[in-house]
């Protein structure tokens, strides 16, 4: 009964944050000048017609000429029966919009988060049992690189390096052209297929790169504390390899720890990351459409889109706590 009534109380935090969220963002759209009405109006006004008019006309048709509370209802409404509106900016509804361009980012998204977390974790884990070796330095190099090389600019030397210079540049007579890559998505390529995947291997390392940086840093810093202990010790004189060692002592201990840090630097630096990587390398997944939607003040598009990383983090955070209780049976909600 405890865990049920803990997970029912989570869920209801997690409705009631979603609804803050979309509520503040739902505010400030509504504070921002329409650049819509805007243009509604300059161009009444190049005609030679009355822009007050024009302006207000823009509104009444948008219904956004409507006292505020009225429009935050019905908003509300149609989230719940999954009428999220229609998105000016795309030509189609909301969730058909979203629908479009998830698929988009997941080609890129979900890869990120595997290599974030298999090789950050492994680099790390691995850099704390041979400390202040060749490949401690080499793990910390990763770490202090990515962390404070820039995604956009990383993301543009890529472009020239491997886009551009690789068309023209050989070594010792042989031609990298082959080895070129896409510096721009193509949505023609079906999306199981080898062109398809090559054009991802760019955003794919730009992205994951902090996060790969992150998490080895984090990883390395929790086996620390656990490299000299006993069972560590006992299981490396008992002849266990290295990465069983690593595998299933030290990182079965340093996972609950870890497992917070992933869920929430994961989702800081992929979900920020993605507006940059989209824009650059013209994917037109989630983050490219919330800069349009933001640029073009689509309210219905921005307030659907905001509902997607808040909704994330929350289930999110939601299953590292429940993963807590597998990770460590010492852990009990029981009473919380």
């Amino acid at each position: 009964m405890g865990m049920k009534w803990y997970v029912a109380r989570r869920l209801a935090w997690a409705v009631f944050a979603t609804w803050i969220a979309v509520s503040l963002t739902f505010l400030l759209l509504v504070a921002a000048p329409n650049p819509g009405a805007e243009a509604a109006a300059a161009q009444c006004a190049s005609q030679g017609q009355d822009p007050e008019v024009c302006r207000q006309n823009y509104l009444e048709e948008r219904g956004l000429d409507r006292p505020i509370p009225v429009q935050y209802a019905d908003y509300m409404t149609g989230i719940v029966t999954l009428n999220w509106g229609y998105a000016e900016s795309q030509g189609k509804p909301v969730l058909d919009a979203i629908g479009d361009a998830w698929v988009y980012s997941a080609q890129y998204f979900i890869p990120s988060i595997l290599i974030s977390a298999l090789v950050g974790y492994a680099i790390g884990l691995y850099s704390a049992l041979n400390k202040y070796t060749l490949t401690d330095y080499f793990g910390s190099f990763v770490a202090y690189f990515g962390i404070s090389i820039p995604n956009f600019w990383f993301a543009i030397v890529l472009i020239l390096v491997v886009g551009v210079w690789f068309r023209d540049a050989s070594i010792l007579g042989i031609s990298l052209e082959p080895y070129s890559l896409r510096t721009y998505y193509e949505v023609s390529f079906p999306i199981f297929s080898w062109k398809n995947a090559k054009q991802l291997i760019l955003p794919v390392i730009v992205l994951s790169t902090a996060s790969v940086a992150s998490q080895m840093r984090y990883s390395r810093a929790q086996a620390l504390e656990y490299a000299n202990s006993d069972f560590v010790k006992t299981a490396r004189s008992k002849g266990a390899s290295m990465w069983r060692v690593l595998i299933a002592h030290v990182l079965r201990v340093a996972l609950v720890p870890l497992s917070t840090i992933l869920i929430v630097d994961i989702l800081a630096v992929l979900f920020a990351g993605s507006f940059v990587i989209e824009a650059i390398f013209q994917i037109p997944g989630l983050g490219r459409l919330s800069l349009e939607a933001i640029n073009q003040k689509d309210t219905q598009l921005v307030l659907g889109v905001t509902l997607i990383p808040v909704f994330l983090a929350i289930v999110g955070n939601l299953l590292q706590d429940l993963a807590y209780v597998v990770l460590d049976p010492r852990i009990d909600y029981g009473d919380r």
